[in-house]
């Protein structure tokens, strides 16, 4: 082509879009001029509010940019997975932590459905459950040798937005495992040598107090204390290895419906020996015909054992114990209630921990500290929950609430993490 019919061109489309841009800026101004002739507005205020806004946008969109890059560089340096599905359960952000869990390179979660980047249902089944609920949580174990396990956490924002959270936890269950096979075996090895302990301290106690033995006194009161030490190291043997297997879900449950006040006045008789040799009363308060409670009648007799035994222990020779069974909407409620020293605000707040005890100058005979924290983990394993009242010096009321039968939900056992077994020698 001739160079100057090339130029030509060029020029010709230049002077074209230059007679565009005027047209368009003799059109707004034109507009410009209609409204404000309209609003009595002048031109150059009308120009200086449009530059203001489009300054303010401008502001508000790199505010907003700054803000998505700080929230993606926070979510990158968390230890925990997270991720953004849509209404599909599609995968719409994930950070790299997230990747990792899922065994998948840096981007490649994006676009794909959940069940497809953990190649686990039980994922997408939890992110389904809080689209319809608005939360949901669960932990999800492989069945493969390696057996990871992940704690899944789905929350459903305002916006729209599914959020979910996911923690590899499998380290952790396997130290769990570990501590469990541990407390399991040491207890079983202790066994032993504590009952034969347990015998020949008995056996000793029995020919001291026979007629005609020429004991000491002081030898006497040594034999009795080795017998009462003794039958506290077993009975902790016996608690250490009952939780141990409450938290590890040794042992099933045998669920079944029960007549809450009829337990209760078998857990008092069981205790009232006990009860008179301390010069305590026992009295039950509970309705006739309550509702039934779908529960492992032993275990809720252990719990009901542990919570006699310390009101007795705690009260004074001539008090009263009182265990109530009532019934608050769906729910049971099962009280017991002295009138003995009270638990200190300090002490009500780690009551139910494992090992921990009350000031022991303050406490009539000695106790594991393992009692209440077996009782907390039977009552939350039946969907209920446990707690306490009390006033130091103006005594206690330890109660625990289960669901009636027709809501009950008693967590099924190991599979699911689940406490269940024998009852025990009740204990503080």
């Amino acid at each position: 082509m001739d160079p100057f019919l090339l130029a030509a061109l060029v020029l010709l489309g230049l002077v074209g879009a230059l007679w565009l841009q005027v047209a368009r800026r003799d059109r707004t101004l034109r507009r410009i001029r209609d409204l404000t002739g309209a609003t009595g507005i002048s031109p150059a205020a009308l120009e200086a509010g449009v530059a203001s806004l489009a300054e303010a946008a401008a502001s508000s969109d790199a505010r907003s940019a700054a803000g998505a890059a700080d929230l993606a560089s926070l979510a990158s340096s968390l230890p925990i997975g997270i991720l953004r599905v849509d209404d599909d359960l599609v995968v719409r952000d994930a950070n790299a932590v997230a990747h990792g869990i899922a065994d998948r390179e840096a981007g490649t979660m994006v676009g794909r459905s959940l069940i497809e980047a953990f190649v686990d249902p039980r994922v997408e089944e939890i992110a389904a459950a809080a689209r319809v609920a608005g939360s949901a949580n669960g932990e999800v174990t492989s069945r493969d040798p390696g057996s990871r396990s992940l704690l899944v956490g789905a929350r459903l924002l305002g916006s729209g937005d599914l959020w979910i959270i996911v923690q590899d936890v499998s380290e952790l269950r396997r130290l769990e495992r570990i501590r469990a096979e541990f407390v399991d075996n040491l207890s079983h090895e202790l066994r032993t040598p504590l009952t034969n302990v347990s015998l020949l301290s008995e056996t000793l106690a029995r020919q001291a107090d026979e007629p005609g033995t020429a004991i000491d006194p002081k030898m006497r009161d040594r034999i009795m204390k080795i017998e009462v030490e003794t039958g506290h190291i077993v009975q902790m043997v016996n608690e250490l290895l009952d939780l141990a297997r409450i938290e590890g879900g040794g042992v099933r449950a045998l669920v079944d419906d029960i007549d809450m006040p009829a337990v209760a006045r078998a857990s008092v008789e069981r205790m009232r020996a006990f009860a008179d040799l301390q010069g305590v009363e026992l009295v039950v308060e509970a309705p006739e015909t309550p509702p039934l409670v779908r529960c492992d009648p032993d275990r809720i007799a252990q719990v009901l054992l542990n919570l006699l035994h310390n009101a007795i222990k705690f009260s004074t020779a001539g008090g009263r114990v009182t265990l109530r069974v009532e019934t608050e909407g769906d729910r049971v409620v099962t009280s017991v209630e002295d009138h003995g020293i009270g638990i200190r605000p300090t002490d009500q707040a780690r009551i139910f921990e494992r090992f921990y005890k009350v000031d022991r100058a303050r406490v009539r005979g000695g106790g594991t500290g393992l009692g209440l924290a077996i009782a907390r983990h039977i009552v939350e394993a039946h969907g209920g929950r446990i707690g306490v009242r009390s006033r130091e010096g103006s005594g206690s009321t330890f109660w625990f609430s289960l669901p009636v039968e027709s809501s009950a939900a008693v967590d099924p056992g190991p599979e699911a993490g689940v406490s269940v077994g024998h009852p025990t020698t009740p204990a503080g």
